[in-house]
């Protein structure tokens, strides 16, 4: 059986009651070695990839993103549902909503953003006008429990990271139209795409954003959210996988289309 689907998430979202015959692969890539539990569910073999590592170890700065992306395509993972804990830049994003995301802006700085540098694999100039699969977050909209507050779009903000922003930082990111902030959409989301899988990503509003919230803001206030929150968020994966099919009706795997132009002067 093949594995044509995959999860992304961070801490409080993997239960293993959601998989059947579990086991533990490492695999290997030009990057580096990558953990991954795979289990069956609704007959499908679906790949879970812990983003921050076990027990949330790795900063959201130093995550292996391209490792952890080829190590799903090597597995012949062909869909990715991917999970986010965000800060809200909106009163009507309350904490334990969720987000459908359909777009980004990236502020991060020193992070590997690709997988075409040159050389031999060529450059490779890719089109993000719908950077989150629309097909795949259509199928997470219908299906979503009645129960769930989902936000059928949101403009995601990512930044470097582990900080949190400053209230000087959120108020100019809400002038360009973000309604959520993290620390890990991108570039994981642009590498899922530059090897042609679908990624639909499903953010959780644990907080206000700095200068919006009426406190500090913690870690341990974003793990008390996902906590209040993460069976809503397994039912929700659950009911996706249940639905999810393999076929991809949609451009993302043409995403390499133009590699074989490029090399004329721009």
């Amino acid at each position: 059986m093949k594995i044509d689907f995959a999860v992304i998430g961070g801490t409080g979202v993997y239960n293993p009651k959601m998989l059947t015959n579990l086991k533990i692969v490492d695999e290997d890539t030009p990057y580096g070695k990558v953990s991954i539990t795979i289990g069956e569910v609704f007959s499908k073999k679906v790949a879970f990839l812990a983003r921050h590592g076990q027990g949330h170890s790795v900063p959201p700065h130093l995550i292996n993103y391209r490792a952890n992306i080829y190590a799903l395509k090597n597995l012949g993972v062909k869909k990715i549902i991917a999970t986010a804990a965000v800060g809200s830049l909106r009163e009507d994003l309350r904490p334990g909503d969720f987000v459908l995301l359909d777009q980004f802006i990236d502020f991060t700085k020193n992070r590997e953003q690709t997988f075409y540098e040159g050389g031999e694999k060529g450059v490779l100039h890719l089109d993000m006008t719908n950077p989150y699969c629309p097909e795949t977050r259509n199928l997470i909209a219908q299906v979503c429990p009645k129960d769930i507050t989902l936000h059928p779009k949101g403009n995601y903000i990512c930044t470097e990271g582990p900080r949190f922003e400053t209230p000087a930082e959120i108020k100019m990111f809400s002038l360009w139209n973000a309604d959520v902030v993290g620390m890990t959409s991108v570039p994981e989301v642009v590498l899922a795409k530059e090897l042609g899988m679908c990624y639909a990503s499903i953010a959780m509003v644990t907080n206000f954003a700095a200068g919006i919230s009426q406190n500090e803001l913690t870690h341990a206030e974003v793990t008390e959210t996902m906590a209040q929150n993460k069976e809503k968020l397994q039912d929700l994966l659950m009911v996706v996988l249940e639905n999810i099919a393999e076929k991809q009706n949609c451009v993302c795997p043409l995403a390499t289309k133009e590699l074989g132009n490029l090399g004329k002067e721009e």
